[in-house]
């Protein structure tokens, strides 16, 4: 990318972080997928996810940039394993794995394990913490020979921290009871719009990653917020289906 070009990229980037998901017609959920979808495109990763701490305790898969690793994250195989994982118990970003490595085969036997067969090389995370409060954490997975290097787990590092001051940029910092409360609902958004993707998948013929990117377009042309549009598509299976064609397609303005 030219120099100038991606200037302007990681400007615009940045802005969008910092507008936050609780403009009108968003959500958490969309938020943090942008987030990823940025993550791929500025740090040349294959693929980015997001974990959120559970209010019950542990963290949860909330958005990824792609089905790949939405199920790896997702995995009941990998559950409580990870990059991930140990990124939001500790507070410290992981810098760039070879999953190949035996320190990796150790403390991430089994995700380790289903990463590399996904084709994935490498991974590093970085927490979601604004200030001092670690809400989750962005996992980067690599399926190129070279690193990723400490300037790009650096600039996810900045992309991650402006995305967490946004998601809380309304509420009162010390106030633990409503932010409980913020997460439990993007994890239960998150049940709907799996539920969702699923329903649209099947009635549509498509995979579950076109399914969800005719939500989003369809939530976003008409601003709304990705949740409700979700529910409407799990409703609809009794009654009207949702007009989704009434959006443009992704890519076109």
């Amino acid at each position: 990318m030219p120099h100038q070009s991606r200037e302007a990229d990681l400007a615009a980037a940045f802005v969008d972080l910092a507008d936050g998901p609780l403009g009108d017609g968003y959500d958490v959920i969309a938020f943090l997928h942008t987030l990823t979808e940025h993550c791929v495109r500025l740090l040349e990763v294959a693929s980015a996810a997001v974990l959120l701490a559970a209010p019950q305790g542990g963290v949860l898969e909330v958005a990824a940039s792609d089905e790949t690793s939405r199920a790896l994250q997702s995995s009941r195989v990998t559950a409580d394993e990870g990059p991930g994982h140990d990124c939001h118990r500790t507070g410290r970003a992981i810098p760039d794995v070879p999953l190949r490595h035996p320190h990796a085969r150790a403390i991430w036997p089994r995700f380790g394990r289903a990463a590399r067969v996904l084709g994935y090389t490498s991974v590093a995370a970085v927490p979601l913490r604004p200030r001092k409060e670690v809400i989750g954490a962005l996992v980067l997975l690599n399926t190129q020979p070279t690193p990723v290097d400490p300037d790009r787990v650096r600039l996810a590092q900045a992309l991650a921290d402006t995305a967490a001051i946004s998601i809380l940029q309304q509420r009162t910092l010390h106030d633990s009871t409503r932010l409980a409360a913020q997460l439990q609902t993007a994890l239960s958004s998150r049940v709907i719009i799996e539920q969702a993707k699923g329903v649209l998948a099947e009635r549509r013929g498509l995979n579950v990653q076109d399914a969800f990117e005719q939500m989003r377009t369809y939530a976003r042309y008409h601003r709304r917020r990705l949740t409700d549009v979700a529910q409407e598509v799990i409703d609809s299976v009794s009654s009207t289906p949702v007009a989704l064609d009434q959006a443009p397609r992704p890519g076109r303005p």
